[in-house]
């Protein structure tokens, strides 16, 4: 599914314009962004937890070359499915 898709999955369950969806799913993204840019879990009961986690810089090679390259350090999204997403996958 693709952010269009959805927009029109969200449209079509919640009886909105496909503006309004588009809108709504906007400011879903952005406050969950906003909230991991600003340190703080995202916890969806029932859905899962959005959170971030750092990585340390490493040491990595080239595939080609075999020249050892630095990885810098990041910030990593991450997504932790809740009991009842996981129940209903399974």
């Amino acid at each position: 599914m693709n952010r269009n898709e959805l927009v029109d999955a969200v449209s079509g369950k919640a009886e909105l314009s496909k503006a309004a969806a588009n809108k709504a799913v906007d400011a879903v993204f952005e406050s969950i962004t906003d909230a991991l840019k600003g340190g703080t879990e995202v916890r969806l009961v029932g859905f899962g937890t959005f959170s971030v986690a750092a990585r340390a810089a490493s040491e990595g090679r080239n595939p080609r070359t075999g020249e050892k390259i630095k990885i810098a350090a990041s910030k990593q999204a991450k997504f932790k499915p809740g009991k009842r997403l996981r129940d209903e996958l399974n």
